[in-house]
């Protein structure tokens, strides 16, 4: 996507209804959007799927939005591991029973 503020929750909803165990979104720092204001409706976006998901129980730390210039790619690699970490300590999607055995991942 060319910013996170073109992302709909229902992309982020129905990545869970795939199997994914986590998402997150990453949009660029706050105050320096291409798109003016895109990182702030992104964030706010996955704030209200935070909301849906800690309603029905689903749990909201499987959902994150993170501020990052495309220059910190140390950062996104934190980024990734923080996500995987808090994902494996969380478990597999509720939604997914695994009969064969694969795991989910992190969209």
């Amino acid at each position: 996507m060319p910013c996170s503020g073109t992302i709909d929750h229902r992309v982020i909803l129905h990545a869970f209804e795939d199997g994914a165990d986590g998402v997150f979104v990453a949009g660029c720092m706050e105050g320096d959007c291409h798109f003016l204001k895109g990182n702030i409706r992104g964030k706010k976006r996955v704030q209200y799927v935070k909301q849906i998901l800690d309603e029905i129980g689903f749990g909201s730390e499987r959902v994150e939005f993170f501020n990052l210039s495309a220059a910190q790619g140390q950062r996104f690699a934190e980024i990734v591991k923080e996500m995987t970490e808090r994902i494996m300590q969380l478990g597999p999607n509720p939604l997914t029973s695994n009969p064969d055995g694969k795991e989910g991942g992190i969209a």
